[in-house]
């Protein structure tokens, strides 16, 4: 950390000629990845693509590999060597962005539950002023397809829950369609996130609203996936229920300054 300036210091390896980076983990999606990846590239403006693999058994990371033949300076892929986690999956894509010199670094999940046009939404919002801006599926009415209504429910009022423990005015506090700006991620020690599932979504928002960044909710259609298999369980939800309120009475000892930009 930069004493100087409250910041993490992030090395820059290169700086790219795009300064936009999607983020996408995945583990077992084959019929899906390939599909979203050429969808992502017909976008305008343009995207770079970070996949992260947790060394699928299905053969993903086999199916990104080849594409980089084809997207040699677009398409880049980060390995693991097993399933550790959707948030340390994006830490360590977050550190990648940050020394490869991106400015605006993406949040989306393979499975097409989040439509790659929303893309370009995120990326004007932060283009005009926002610090972090949140693909929302509740900050227009609930915007959700293909999901039974008791799962609809039980995401609904876990965002309730989320806003009434932490007392951020976000509507959708678990989403994971996001876009950074860089200095947010700066500002952030990324070594200190504790969770590993869902409930690092709402930390990392947590953190972002508390260090008085913009945040802004661009509203969605969340479809839920038609290919491949959900990731979604028990322990994930047992650690977003009770890592919230600890979060929170952690952050009672804590402050949250960052450098002025």
């Amino acid at each position: 950390m930069n004493p100087l300036t409250n910041q993490f210091f992030h090395p820059r390896i290169t700086t790219q000629v795009n300064d936009r980076l999607v983020i996408i983990p995945t583990y077992n999606e084959k019929e899906n990845i390939e599909n979203l990846i050429r969808k992502v590239f017909q976008l305008t403006p343009s995207f770079h693509i970070l996949i992260v693999d947790d060394n699928s058994p299905d053969g993903t990371g086999n199916i990104v590999k080849n594409l980089k033949n084809e997207f040699k300076e677009t398409l880049f892929l980060l390995e693991r060597p097993g399933k550790q986690g959707l948030g340390t999956a994006y830490i360590s894509g977050f550190k990648w962005a940050l020394e490869h010199g991106y400015e605006f670094i993406f949040e989306m999940d393979a499975d097409f539950s989040h439509d790659p046009n929303d893309l370009v939404r995120l990326n004007d919002a932060c283009q005009n002023g926002a610090d972090l801006s949140i693909g929302s599926r509740y900050k227009s009415g609930v915007n959700v397809v293909n999901w039974p209504m008791g799962r609809v429910l039980i995401s609904y009022f876990a965002s309730a829950y989320v806003r009434f423990i932490t007392g951020m005015n976000i509507r959708d506090t678990t989403a994971g369609f996001k876009c950074y700006r860089r200095m947010v991620l700066e500002t952030i020690n990324l070594d200190k996130i504790r969770f590993k599932g869902y409930a690092f979504q709402i930390e990392m928002k947590f953190l972002t609203w508390k260090y008085g960044f913009n945040i802004v909710e661009i509203p969605i259609i969340f479809t839920d996936r038609k290919m491949g298999t959900s990731k979604m369980s028990g322990k994930i939800v047992y650690e977003a229920v009770w890592g919230v309120i600890k979060m929170k009475i952690s952050s009672w000892f804590k402050t949250y300054e960052r450098s002025p930009y």
